[in-house]
């Protein structure tokens, strides 16, 4: 009994651990990039991206606006790394994200602009958004997966 309940922590503790995190390095570049004014701290117009990764996340950020030293805390556990998507997504299921958080989840991506978001009746949100220069579609399934595909 006590080593299922052992195998069972295990299986829970990987599944909450974040995604890989950056070294002090890719954080303090992604930091740069991202304070595109450079006053020293980042608001949701400059670095909506990270700011979606946060509220993905459930970490509230004081104030609207982020310093340095909170973005790589942020960074170094791992929360604005892309997460993996899982083979065949976006996946069928029972979607319990609101319209909001499926829009945190893109942006959270890296993607830009996004409209148009609809469930569909595989419970997959679907809409549109910018990757770079481009418009692509794009779809999050119930697990977070977020998948796009050129127009």
């Amino acid at each position: 009994m006590n080593r299922l309940l052992l195998i069972a922590g295990i299986g829970v503790a990987l599944a909450v651990t974040p995604a890989a995190a950056m070294s002090d390095s890719e954080c303090i570049a992604a930091w740069t990039k991202a304070d595109a004014n450079r006053d020293g701290f980042i608001q949701e117009s400059e670095a909506a991206r990270y700011f979606a990764a946060l509220r993905v996340a459930s970490k509230p950020v004081a104030a609207d606006r982020m310093t340095q030293a909170v973005f790589v805390e942020h960074c170094k556990a791992g929360l604005f790394t892309t997460a993996k998507i899982d083979a065949g997504a976006p996946l069928p299921g029972a979607n319990s994200f609101t319209e909001a958080q499926a829009m945190d989840r893109v942006i959270a991506a890296g993607f830009a602009n996004v409209a148009g978001l609809k469930k569909d009746a595989n419970g997959v949100w679907r809409g549109t958004a910018m990757e770079g220069t481009k418009q692509v579609t794009v779809a999050v399934d119930f697990k977070g997966n977020v998948v796009a595909v050129a127009n």
